[in-house]
């Protein structure tokens, strides 16, 4: 069992010190969202005193309802009322899809000239669905990977508006001499969108399991052998952050996902992909131009059948 706790304290410390410099403004979670987390720390809470609280922001409420009743739950009869969510869901589980649901609210209205932003969500969509997918495969909660994959780079429209020429240079640079984001902000900045996003998670109270994955995702395929970690929701996190993403954080990301199909017989790659494209476009009207893993293997399938190298 990973004592996350410890991990977040090894990896962040206590969270006194962010890297990030103090004219860089942080969104705003809801306060539905905040009262809610505060509220759930309590034993005592029933779930009917915590959905008056979330009925109080109608937008979060008719996502939560959206979400529970998708087909990707598979329920039989629809549910009808906040309370009724947050008794099949659970209150940890609640919470998980709040905070996610709650960020990507604060993040609505900000603006990057590098990052489109339904491009932005579509892309946190698929790795989330994929990291729930890999989460079921391990067998470890695939409701921690799907959060922590949809976070993973909540930072980066603001980091890339605040630090537009050195995110400009990256997207350059990408082409002559490719690299890691994660690497590249530590030359620049001596701190990265990872470490940086742990600290705020840290500051709003989130979960520690939900801080370390989305610390770890860029670790890629490393976490698979790692004794502590391999069997958990950050390596199913760390896997999906490897879908190629409009800003080519990872350039070898496509490659390294072709490699874990040859070697892991359980990971059917393709039909993966297959799925989750199916299930992205059920899920999100903006990705209907977008570019998903499903089109990437196609093209990588089609390359090979012309004897081109990719």
């Amino acid at each position: 069992m990973t004592d996350w706790t410890r991990l977040r304290k090894e990896l962040i410390g206590e969270g006194k010190k962010s890297p990030l410099p103090p004219e860089i403004k942080l969104p705003m979670l809801p306060k539905a969202v905040m009262e809610f987390s505060r509220k759930a720390e309590n034993p005592d809470t029933t779930p009917k005193e915590l959905s008056k609280i979330i009925e109080t922001d109608a937008g979060i409420s008719c996502e939560l309802l959206r979400m529970v009743n998708s087909s990707a739950l598979g329920l039989r009869r629809k549910v009808s009322s906040i309370q009724q969510t947050i008794t099949l869901l659970g209150i940890r589980t609640t919470k998980l899809f709040l905070v996610t649901t709650g960020l990507k609210q604060a993040m609505s209205t900000s603006d990057s000239k590098l990052i489109n932003l339904p491009n932005f969500w579509s892309t946190n969509l698929e790795r989330a669905l994929m990291a729930r997918e890999i989460a079921m495969l391990m067998k470890v909660d695939p409701d921690v990977a799907f959060s922590a994959a949809m976070l993973q780079d909540f930072l980066l429209p603001i980091l890339s508006r605040e630090s537009f020429d050195q995110y400009l240079q990256f997207t350059i640079n990408q082409d002559s001499s490719p690299c890691l984001l994660s690497d590249y902000e530590y030359e620049q900045f001596t701190w990265n969108h990872c470490e940086a996003a742990a600290h705020v998670m840290l500051d709003w109270s989130f979960p520690d399991d939900l801080i370390c994955s989305v610390y770890l995702h860029h670790e890629g395929l490393k976490l698979l052998t790692n004794e502590e970690l391999g069997q958990t929701p950050a390596t199913a996190v760390a896997v999906a952050s490897l879908i190629p993403d409009p800003l080519r954080q990872n350039p070898e990301g496509l490659q390294e996902l072709l490699k874990l199909n040859e070697i892991w017989p359980e990971f059917k790659l393709f039909e993966l992909a297959e799925k989750i494209d199916q299930e992205l476009r059920e899920e999100s009207t903006a990705a209907a131009n977008y570019i998903s893993l499903k089109n990437r293997l196609e093209k990588y399938e089609m390359l090979l059948a012309n004897g081109s190298t990719f």
